[in-house]
């Protein structure tokens, strides 16, 4: 929801334009009252309920009318609170700041207008609007397959990072209790087979975080280059700790192959700037 309220800030003017406009286009809109506002729900997808109050009592009194359905519940009763956050303008028309609807649950802004001794309150929801203006991408089937799709991958992807969890494990216990094997590359290896494992989960929580938990929806490629940072890095470590280690093989028994741990050192080094670069490339992009 974070992110439909940053959209929403962002493009306020605009949104706040198209409803003013489209609804002082339409006229009075007590002349479509008698057909339950269906002109109104067929102009504007993302409206989700109108209701009236008397202009001076600020009692309710029509009944809540939905796209498909209408409750006479909610008939006489005080929308006197409503009025507090409604700064009309020389149209006669006043749109709310995003709040959660009591009737229906879902982020909404409110857009009233006086005329003819009543006040016409219309709820618009925040998703379906941004959606229809073509502010965010939102695809109900296909999302669900794709979250589908990222749940499993990311359930095995975590189930591969604790094999190699517990690869390591075996292997450090093998070496020092089985072969007795109290050397650098014994030690080593675990460290490696834990440093790959850390970097499979941590891509496996950050594509479920993106893609399932906290979908993103937006156009921007902010949450495609956390999954890739965040990977290189850990993938970046992963390799200092094999050089580190094939500097000490190397050390230990022949020091005329160090120009292959400098090649290797030299390789991880080029991998750091390069990914420095993108990090400044992509901060820069988004200024």
């Amino acid at each position: 929801m974070q992110e439909f309220m940053a959209t929403y800030k962002e493009h306020i003017d605009d949104i706040e334009h198209f409803l003013e406009g489209t609804i002082f286009n339409l006229g009075e809109i007590h002349d479509r009252q008698g057909n339950q506002f269906e002109k109104l729900f067929s102009v504007f997808p993302s409206l989700e309920l109108i209701y009236v109050c008397d202009e001076t009592t600020l009692l309710q009194t029509s009944d809540n009318i939905y796209r498909s359905k209408s409750s006479s519940a909610p008939r006489g009763r005080d929308r006197s609170y409503l009025m507090e956050k409604l700064d009309f303008n020389e149209s006669n028309l006043a749109i709310t700041k995003p709040y959660i609807s009591s009737a229906t649950g879902e982020t909404c802004i409110t857009v009233a207008k006086q005329e003819a001794g009543s006040i016409y309150f219309m709820d618009f929801n925040l998703v379906a609007l941004l959606q229809r203006l073509g502010l965010m991408e939102i695809h109900k089937e296909f999302n669900v397959m794709t979250k589908g799709f990222y749940i499993i991958t990311g359930i095995i992807m975590m189930g591969l990072a604790l094999f190699t969890l517990g690869y390591s494990v075996w292997e450090f216990f093998h070496s020092v209790f089985v072969k007795v094997d109290m050397s650098i590359e014994s030690i080593f290896k675990p460290v490696i087979a834990l440093t790959l494992g850390l970097a499979i989960f941590d891509l496996a929580k950050t594509s479920l975080e993106q893609e399932v938990v906290f979908k993103s929806y937006s156009k921007s490629g902010k949450s495609e280059y956390k999954v890739l940072i965040k990977f290189s890095i850990t993938i970046i470590i992963a390799l200092l700790i094999e050089a580190l280690m094939v500097v000490f093989k190397i050390a230990i028994h022949s020091y005329e192959a160090m120009i292959h741990a400098l090649y290797l050192i030299g390789g991880v080094s080029i991998l750091m700037i390069a990914l420095g670069l993108f990090i400044y490339l992509s901060s820069k992009g988004k200024e």
